[in-house]
């Protein structure tokens, strides 16, 4: 395995004519974690990412892996291992299809049991394409990156559509892969899908970067407020006016700009207010990701 390989973006634009799909984004990402790559449909991803393995010629800018580009990597699979757009002949059986690319490749055949072991696709291995669900043919692509045991793996929305089973099974094998020292990059559209396997972000907007660092940084950045109620809303409304504090008002109570409820409580207890509820609440990283990209601003 080849690992410790670094994946850099550096100044990178394309366009098609007209319309610019990336425009001057800049992000690296590091071995031995998983990064996700987010952003909504059409921010330019999957351009990036064709780029990266070479299938898309960039107008300016370099996609490298550890200084390389992909087209310039001696054994590219024993590198790389790319889900990007996979295709399978429906009539051919899963262990036919991996045999034909460990050939193409000069891997090993010994590589294929293994890898579909791996995956967790060996009673199946026999059996048509034509017949997979999609959670079959995810984990088939999730194979082929296999073949080469590379040190980075490129994978482009893996748990698209996928049932909750099948995207606890992803999670896993992304965490199993970064555990191991390898390289992780796997691109979603919803932040929601990849929040639990994720060690870093970036996020694009219009073909710009708009946020990346670690995931923890985002989940610092979402908005805190206290959920505060009483019998009598109208002297608790009171009593945060005198503590100085701003709130509105919704289903369950009253919202205040305040992300510490000792202070709010205090607040009540110091104009006399009986409370029935004093909690945190906390906006969901989905609607911190999309304000985000919404505003297209770092």
């Amino acid at each position: 395995m080849a690992s410790g390989i670094r994946i850099e973006i550096a100044g990178l634009s394309k366009q098609f004519g007209a319309v610019t799909a990336v425009d001057d984004l800049s992000f690296a990402v590091e071995p031995g974690r998983v990064t996700g790559f987010l952003g909504p449909n059409g921010a330019g991803k999957t351009t990036t990412l064709r780029v990266l393995l070479g299938l898309v010629r960039a107008t300016a800018g370099t996609a490298t892996f550890d200084g390389r580009r992909y087209e310039d990597l001696d054994r590219p699979l024993e590198t790389v291992g790319a889900a990007l757009d996979a295709n399978f002949h429906p009539g051919r059986s899963a262990r036919d299809h991996l045999k034909v690319y460990a050939t193409a490749a000069g891997i090993s055949g010994s590589r294929v049991p293994a890898v579909l072991e791996q995956v967790g696709m060996s009673e199946f291995a026999d059996r048509r394409v034509g017949g997979y669900s999609l959670g079959m043919r995810q984990r088939l692509a999730l194979a082929y990156t296999l073949l080469g045991d590379p040190g980075v793996f490129v994978l482009d929305e893996p748990v698209n559509g996928l049932d909750p089973e099948g995207i606890k099974w992803i999670r896993g094998f992304m965490r199993s892969l970064a555990h191991e020292g390898r390289t992780v990059l796997v691109s979603s559209h919803l932040l929601s899908e990849v929040q639990q396997s994720v060690d870093d972000i970036v996020i694009i907007s219009r073909g710009r970067l708009v946020k990346s660092g670690p995931l923890s940084t985002l989940e610092a950045q979402t908005a805190a407020a206290t959920i505060v109620d009483s019998p009598d809303r109208v002297a608790l409304a009171a009593a945060l006016d005198a503590a100085g504090l701003e709130y509105t008002e919704d289903g369950e109570g009253l919202v205040v700009a305040e992300p510490d409820p000792g202070r709010v409580g205090h607040a009540a207890f110091v104009g006399g207010v009986e409370l029935r509820a004093l909690h945190a609440r906390r906006s969901g990283l989905e609607e911190t990701f999309l304000a985000l990209v919404e505003g297209g601003e770092q």
